[in-house]
């Protein structure tokens, strides 16, 4: 039995991010932003005084590369990084004024994004997906 990367999920969700990054890159390159930074700021505009740790956490990425796109992201003015009153080692991520005014533009690039991706979904099968990436989501994570 040979591998058929048209029946693997792993091969097909690899091709579609890739898809989703390229065409989310074209709408918010624009407004000065990378997938990288915009994934960090989905969280920080839920939740803005995140530590390093708590995004490493929920996106699921290696500490380095946090380090790195924070870095960008303070050089380039949308975050700042503080001392965490209760932790003299971690510092609070905030957002500057300039990323919350980013919010909107950005998510409406991101929703077109999926919008297009979507189109040829029924709206049942839109959120139908949407519930069965999470369980494989939530399934890779426990797998580690």
């Amino acid at each position: 039995m040979s591998f058929d990367k048209d029946d693997s999920a792993g091969y097909l969700a690899n091709h579609m991010a890739r898809l989703f990054a390229a065409a989310l890159t074209r709408r918010i390159a624009p407004l000065g932003l990378m997938p990288g930074q915009f994934m960090v700021l989905l969280e920080l505009w839920r939740e803005d005084g995140l530590t390093q740790r708590d995004l490493v956490e929920r996106l699921d990425v290696e500490q380095a590369t946090i380090a790195n796109t924070l870095n960008r992201m303070e050089r380039d003015g949308l975050i700042l990084r503080e001392p965490d009153a209760a932790d003299r080692r971690a510092r609070r991520v905030r957002l500057t004024d300039r990323a919350r005014a980013l919010e909107a533009p950005a998510t409406e690039a991101a929703t077109e994004v999926n919008g297009i991706a979507l189109a040829r979904l029924a709206p049942e099968d839109r959120a139908r997906f949407a519930a069965l990436l999470q369980t494989v989501i939530a399934g890779l994570r426990e797998g580690r």
